[in-house]
């Protein structure tokens, strides 16, 4: 007896067939008819969903589409509200991560669920920890059998180290030996590469390969099309909380499917890039210093003017934004800002020289994920709607939230909704907003699209052209070249903690930016 569900034209897949997969491949894990609904707000509408071993089945969508809750259901993260699932066609209703891993599925989060102050031996085995005669510890035993789940995902790291002073990558490939010494057969990974360089990214492509080798069936949740041409047997679209596609990714046209997630077709036209040579300089940077992280930076940004920071991780390049925000100390070097110069030893001068700074690390030094919209947009403009004895005019300050809800489409039930359960997306959108509201000067954005779809990528960047068109100056940093060559006009790139080269935009090319990216300067 067949468990499909009957789908209307929009949600019919194209193809049910993995390239190089026999079209009757059995289904590892089968979701049927799936809702769920978080305070009265449906996110989940009778979703289909289906993987098989050995396959890699990609999952898109907006942000807020339902991608993140599907998984956190078939992970045992929340329970459905209607519909059902099999795995290995037996039935399952994982009532908590810990029941979905003895099933055999594991979820490596977007944002790693590690411990930086223990040994990677000891995350991999929390709460698993190897033992012998039932009840006393065995370290020998946890490490030798760390060190061979390490040798298989080729992974050149002590399980002794403190995961703290591991590289992202590195520690993404412990979440997954996290994963696998579960014994997973399902693998779900969500945006695995968003802080990853291209040489990361091609080193987890091989053990995602590996694993699908073995029989492996993994989930696959990333905004990034390229990475998805590259490692995707099949694809599913999300849209508003129901399955609109699923189809084989060979031969996926790129653009239709960018319509099927955000049900419209996006203008991904780069604009013409004015000159601004003649440009008032706002900010101007010189010999800023501070260790070996950022050493004797000096550069110019004018009015109007988007300016890309580019580098590889570790370059510099958040350091360098620190120390102009007033977050970190500067050994040396000095701040003009309109020609002046400023003491900024704290963010609270830079906001008061006009300077903000959006981090990359949106849920961590960007947003007050336990506090609602409101509270969130208005935090860094409170003073605005202040009157003479303090008293916030919260009509005022109301109305003033919700116009930049709708100004940058932010999808909230309210402002009164908590910003830790909105989508990345969405949270993103808040950071920005609540930094547009202050009306700074200079704007510093750090990793502005990571882990947002394409939908919102595109809405954020035309709010930053449009920062820069009503005169303001911006400074971006991303680690996507291709971001950077579609909104910069000029392009700073840093190698090491310096300064190695800068580009106009006529003459950026991504692989003048990795030339430059990657050549060392004298010490």
């Amino acid at each position: 007896m067949s468990l499909a569900l009957p789908l209307d034209a929009a949600q019919r897949p194209a193809t049910e067939a993995a390239p190089g997969a026999p079209a009757a491949a059995a289904h590892l894990l089968e979701a049927r008819g799936l809702g769920k609904a978080f305070g009265g707000v449906s996110v989940l509408q009778g979703v289909d969903f289906d993987l098989r071993a050995g396959e890699v089945h990609a999952l898109m969508g907006e942000n807020g589409a339902g991608k993140s809750t599907l998984m956190k259901i078939l992970a045992g993260v929340h329970r459905p509200d209607s519909g059902e699932m099999r795995l290995g066609g037996r039935p399952i209703r994982p009532a908590s991560p810990r029941d979905a891993q003895d099933l055999g599925i594991a979820l490596v989060h977007q944002e790693l669920q590690l411990m930086p102050d223990l040994s990677a031996a000891a995350n991999v085995f929390i709460g698993r920890e190897r033992r012998r005669a039932g009840w006393l510890l065995a370290p020998a035993r946890q490490l030798a059998d760390t060190r061979a789940l390490f040798a298989r995902l080729a992974l050149d790291v002590d399980p002794r180290r403190r995961v703290g002073s591991l590289s992202i990558a590195q520690q993404q490939m412990v979440e997954i030996a996290k994963a696998l010494s579960l014994r997973a057969r399902v693998l779900i990974m969500d945006e695995p590469t968003a802080a990853l360089n291209p040489t990361e990214v091609d080193e987890l492509f091989r053990v995602v390969r590996q694993l699908r080798a073995e029989g492996v069936g993994i989930v696959y949740i990333s905004h990034k099309m390229d990475e998805l041409q590259r490692i995707a047997d099949r694809v599913t679209v999300l849209r508003d909380g129901r399955r609109v596609a699923t189809q084989a990714m060979a031969g996926a046209d790129m653009g239709e499917l960018i319509r099927l997630m955000v049900g419209r077709t996006l203008n991904q036209a780069v604009p013409d890039t004015p000159d601004l040579s003649a440009a008032p300089v706002v900010l101007a940077a010189r010999h800023l210093s501070r260790g070996r992280s950022v050493r004797d930076a000096s550069f110019t940004l004018r009015r109007g003017e988007i300016l890309g920071l580019a580098g590889l991780m570790g370059a510099g390049r958040t350091e360098l934004a620190r120390l102009i925000f007033g977050a970190d100390p500067r050994d040396g070097g000095e701040i003009l800002v309109h020609g002046r110069r400023v003491e900024v030893r704290c963010p609270a001068d830079a906001v008061r020289a006009g300077i903000a700074y959006l981090s990359e690390d949106r849920k961590r030094l960007g947003l007050a994920t336990g506090l609602d919209v409101e509270t969130n947009l208005l935090l860094p403009s409170l003073a605005r709607f202040a009157g003479r004895l303090g008293r916030v005019d919260r009509s005022a300050a109301r109305a003033a939230a919700q116009g930049l809800v709708q100004r940058l489409g932010i999808k909230t039930p309210s402002l009164a909704q908590v910003v830790g359960r909105l989508s990345g997306g969405n949270q993103q959108k808040i950071a920005l907003a609540r930094w547009l509201l202050r009306e700074p000067d200079i704007l510093i954005v750090d990793e502005p699209t990571r882990g947002v779809d394409v939908g919102a990528k595109a809405e954020i960047h035309q709010l930053l052209r449009a920062f820069a068109a009503s005169g303001k100056a911006l400074i971006v940093i991303s680690s996507e070249l291709p971001e950077l060559l579609g909104l910069a006009h000029r392009i700073v790139v840093m190698c090491e903690g310096r300064i190695s080269g800068e580009l106009a935009a006529a003459d950026a090319t991504q692989e003048a930016l990795m030339a430059l990216a990657t050549t060392r300067l004298a010490a």
